[in-house]
């Protein structure tokens, strides 16, 4: 049983800011009545993250980043979506150590001369690894700033050497029940698939995305590679990549299969187009109070706003 209809993805899977916000309160109260148990488990975490988190070397400041104040490792890794381990935004954190991010293997394939399978240290090391400070804008109406670590997908694009019929990218999450238990639920079509036009995957803020704040991606970010495209809404970046696949036609993303009136396959960050049951035109930055005004393409459009010259945004949303 497959779910393609809408109105079968409910918004009440969809934690609100204002649960969130009294969420976080909460915790923060909580912290302040057992702070000698948070001391504690505080300590044994950062001896847990410096033993599986490692840092990764020869990380180069890259010049796309933003100077905006990044949110915190907690921040970025507590509270995200990556429904393969459940639809709540901490779920991730909780359910996705079942993921086994190493030996880890892309499978490219489609309209390019050197398709094949390629290990993700191979992908990536040929390659200048790069802190990249970006402003992520996901379609609730929240955002964070993250300092993610990755490569260009130019790099990847130009080593495999699309031919001229490539149009698109396709890319694919991989499909393990196993290892990811929310992939036992029908609350999407699985596996998740994600789609970007060539010239999108080819312009310089793209990335895969391989770290996060100089340190290896944890599993519920989307390790061990995932993509990131900051002038997108947050469901564009597929997490947890195992297939590249070069095609001639437009590929179906999973939430544009799932709810065709809510998701586009284009997702720019757009502030006057809203979400059918909220306004893009606004924006809460995790961690703040007060909301501010949603930036168009999320504050990129000196980089990225010439590719869309021809293109009804509000019709192609």
């Amino acid at each position: 049983m497959l779910i393609n209809n809408e109105a079968d993805i409910k918004s009440s899977e969809i934690t609100s800011e204002q649960d969130y916000l009294n969420r976080r309160q909460f915790m923060k109260f909580s912290a302040l009545a057992t702070a000698g148990f948070v001391l504690k488990n505080n300590l044994l975490w950062a001896a847990d993250d410096s033993e599986k988190y490692h840092r990764l070397n020869n990380v180069v400041t890259s010049r796309f980043s933003t100077s905006e104040e990044k949110n915190s490792w907690d921040d970025i890794t507590t509270y995200n979506n990556f429904y393969e381990f459940g639809t709540a935004k901490d779920d991730p954190a909780d359910n996705a150590h079942t993921l086994k991010p190493k030996p880890w293997k892309v499978e490219i394939s489609g309209h390019c001369k050197k398709p094949g399978s390629y290990d993700v240290d191979d992908l990536i090391k040929q390659n200048q690894l790069e802190e990249r400070i970006y402003r992520l804008r996901c379609v609730e109406a929240w955002s964070m700033v993250i300092p993610w670590v990755g490569i260009p997908l130019k790099s990847i694009i130009d080593r495999v050497e699309p031919t001229s019929k490539a149009k698109f990218i396709e890319m694919t999450t991989l499909y393990d029940p196993k290892q990811m238990p929310g992939q036992n639920s029908y609350v999407l079509q699985w596996p998740y698939v994600e789609g970007l036009r060539l010239d999108e995957a080819s312009n310089p803020l793209t990335i895969l995305a391989v770290g996060l704040y100089g340190r290896v991606l944890p599993n519920q970010n989307g390790a061990p590679i995932r993509l990131i495209v900051p002038w997108k809404y947050g469901f564009k970046s597929v997490k947890s990549i195992v297939s590249i696949k070069f095609v001639e036609k437009m590929p179906r993303n999973t939430w544009n299969i799932a709810a065709p009136h809510e998701y586009g396959f284009y997702a720019n960050v757009n502030p006057g187009v809203d979400h059918p049951r909220w306004s893009q035109a606004r924006e809460r930055r995790l961690g703040e109070f007060f909301k501010r005004e949603t930036l168009m393409f999320n504050g990129y459009g000196d980089q990225v706003a010439h590719m869309y010259k021809d293109l009804d945004l509000k019709k192609w949303f």
